[in-house]
């Protein structure tokens, strides 16, 4: 049966001041099979104390820095290539088997795609150098949208590897995409899922927020139900933020997400 994650970007935000030693006393109480640990830019200088945390958990899944898809995009590739290679290092070390990659983001995102394009081979080759799967995020886009953009690179190298995101596709209003038969090129591609809601419209930016299961207009019995007959094989994570804002954990709301994902996958083994 396939794996249910828990992304670290659900319980480690800015409202428990991004300390990841609160993992140690956060996971215990988290029914998930392992985690999707989730780097940020502010942690680079602390990748000793990450790997001592991370050891005491299964991280089968690294959520790479954010900026490295953003600095390409700026024209920034010493530094984004940097950085990837620290990540690289760190998934190794805490033995992570698959990365996901924002190939474009931030401000910038798709503006200047034939950067982000070009930058993949490159970026494939230093992660598969560390025994890493490279996979590339259907993340939001400012100028075209992410089927597009995952189109063009499946073109262009046609072993790729990708990150769906149900709430990603649904910003676009392209969740929908993801079963029509015209699209079944898209199917192999995909490694890992993160399955989130999202309550908002079409690219709808003041509702933009991950949501847990059920919170949102997702259809995920038509998901887990299309799902199996792609041949899918991998992980699912949860992203959904589960932090008040005093910084405690919404474990109940949390749990019954990553709980509603293992039923489905309980439905499909049987």
């Amino acid at each position: 049966m396939n794996r249910v994650l828990c992304s670290t970007g659900a319980i480690i935000t800015k409202r428990n001041g991004r300390d990841f030693n609160l993992l140690r006393e956060i996971v215990p109480h988290i029914a998930c099979d392992g985690l999707e640990f989730m780097m940020y830019q502010s942690w680079h200088d602390q990748t000793g104390a990450l790997k001592k945390v991370l050891s005491d958990f299964e991280v089968p899944v690294l959520h790479m820095t954010k900026q490295i898809g953003e600095w390409i995009s700026q024209g920034n590739l010493a530094d984004a290539q940097a950085m990837f290679r620290a990540d690289c290092a760190l998934a190794e070390a805490v033995q992570s088997k698959l990365l996901v990659l924002h190939l474009w983001s931030g401000q910038a995102s798709d503006q200047h795609i034939e950067r982000n394009i070009a930058a993949y081979p490159r970026l494939r080759e230093i992660a598969e150098k560390h025994g890493l799967l490279l996979t590339v995020e259907n993340v939001i886009c400012n100028q075209r949208d992410p089927m597009a953009r995952m189109r063009t690179l499946a073109e262009e190298y046609p072993d790729i590897s990708f990150t769906f995101d149900t709430k990603m596709a649904a910003f676009h209003s392209q969740l929908e995409e993801l079963y029509r038969p015209e699209n079944a090129w898209l199917w192999p591609h995909i490694a890992h899922f993160h399955v989130n809601d999202y309550a908002g419209g079409h690219m709808d930016w003041a509702h933009m927020g991950v949501k847990q299961l059920g919170q949102g207009h997702i259809d995920f019995d038509r998901f887990f139900a299309f799902v199996p007959g792609m041949g899918y094989a991998g992980d699912f994570t949860c992203e959904a933020t589960s932090v008040n804002e005093d910084g405690t954990i919404r474990y109940d709301e949390l749990n019954a997400s990553l709980g509603r994902i293992r039923g489905y996958e309980k439905e499909a083994c049987q």
